[in-house]
């Protein structure tokens, strides 16, 4: 079938994109999905600092490629074998498939999927197939997605069922903002009723990450950025302090709001100078989680006196260290039940038409999470 996709075919496109245009609203061909693969028709797809560390350069992918993977949507037709999703249910897209048979994956971790990240690294679903093409020429997938299109073949390992009370556009943000960010507070962090957080980077991810800690009971959150805006809104959905980043003491500030350091310092920024200010914000005995994903020749200077003496602990956290067919229904439970305000991060919808322009955006910082909406998607 033909559909209309945004195709990226070099990256490192000069700013603004709206004038560069680096994402290309192509006709491609979209393959019948295969065995174990599910045709969806898409509703919604977030715009992710993911994405742009894609069309910047700074996350190299195989090009061209259709890119995309924070979605949601409705199932078309599923493939041969996949007998437990059927025309008209709900999902959503989770960007990191997993095979359930790796070592990962048979420990119950499937966000560290040893075949699923292959998959991802080539352009490929998990099934090891490409469906979309141009003529002879062939599109990669972007993270077994490819979401910025009308529709998409994916793994069925790639997707979970929702209930469809819930409106597509704000299931979307559930698939990579809500999974990393929550899921780095209650999985990775595992933090206790009682304890205190600091939240460092306010994307959408670090914003469901303040959401997060105050549905598990965090006395204080800490909301640290650069954007007023953005600090304001974490001080409306549940932060308990804000702190500007630019301020030369931030770090002394925020050991003094927490008592001598958070028991837990989370950073989203990407930034390796994020990341070792969130480790001085974190108090002896802490531990400093990071989910940001800064050029992949960034290093930190880490004290080895501090980490030993102090036993601290530094963990990285993929997709929230998360189980997505358990973590997705039980957060949407949450976000049902009034605790965790996910509508609040949209900073609203655009056509897939608008999306480089979308991309500005989201690199300027003046939003959150921008959904590209394909009808059907946003909330009433």
């Amino acid at each position: 079938m033909k559909i209309k996709a945004a195709v990226l075919r070099a990256m490192g496109a000069p700013l603004p994109y709206g004038a560069s245009r680096p994402l290309g609203i192509e006709e491609v061909e979209l393959d019948p999905p295969g065995r174990d693969e599910v045709l969806v028709r898409i509703a919604a797809a977030g715009l992710c600092h993911s994405d742009l560390s894609v069309i910047n350069g700074s996350r190299p992918r195989p090009l061209p490629m259709a890119i995309g993977h924070e979605a949601a949507g409705v199932v078309v037709e599923a493939g041969a074998g996949v007998t437990d999703l059927a025309p008209g249910d709900h999902v959503v897209m989770v960007f990191m498939p997993s095979c359930g048979h790796c070592q990962p994956c048979s420990q119950g971790r499937p966000a560290l999927c040893e075949p699923g990240a292959a998959a991802n690294g080539k352009g490929e679903l998990l099934t090891g197939a490409i469906r979309l093409h141009e003529g002879e020429e062939t599109i990669h997938h972007h993270l077994g997605c490819s979401a910025f299109a009308e529709y998409a073949v994916v793994s069925r390992r790639s997707l979970v069922q929702i209930d469809k009370d819930i409106p597509l556009a704000i299931a979307a943000l559930f698939g990579c903002a809500v999974l990393t960010g929550v899921g780095a507070v209650v999985n990775t962090a595992r933090i206790q009723a009682g304890e205190t957080a600091v939240v460092v980077g306010l994307g959408g991810v670090g914003l469901a990450a303040v959401l997060g800690a105050r549905a598990a009971g965090a006395a204080r959150v800490v909301a640290v950025d650069l954007a007023p805006e953005k600090l304001a809104l974490a001080l409306e959905i549940g932060a308990t302090h804000a702190v500007d980043a630019r301020a030369a003491d931030a770090v002394e500030q925020v050991r003094a709001l927490t008592g001598g350091g958070a028991d837990f310092a989370f950073e989203f920024a990407g930034s390796a100078r994020a990341l070792e200010n969130a480790y001085r914000m974190t108090r002896r005995g802490g531990t400093t989680v990071t989910a940001g994903l800064p050029p992949p020749d960034a290093t930190l200077p880490v004290n080895i006196v501090s980490l030993v003496a102090e036993e601290r602990t530094l963990k990285g956290s993929y997709i929230g260290t998360c189980v997505p067919v358990r973590d997705v229904p039980r957060y949407m439970e949450l976000y049902k039940a009034g605790r965790l305000p996910v509508d609040r991060l949209m900073s609203g919808t655009i056509a897939l038409e608008d999306i480089n322009e979308g991309f500005d955006r989201l690199h300027d910082g003046s939003v959150v999470r921008l959904v590209v909406d394909f009808g059907g998607g946003a909330p009433a």
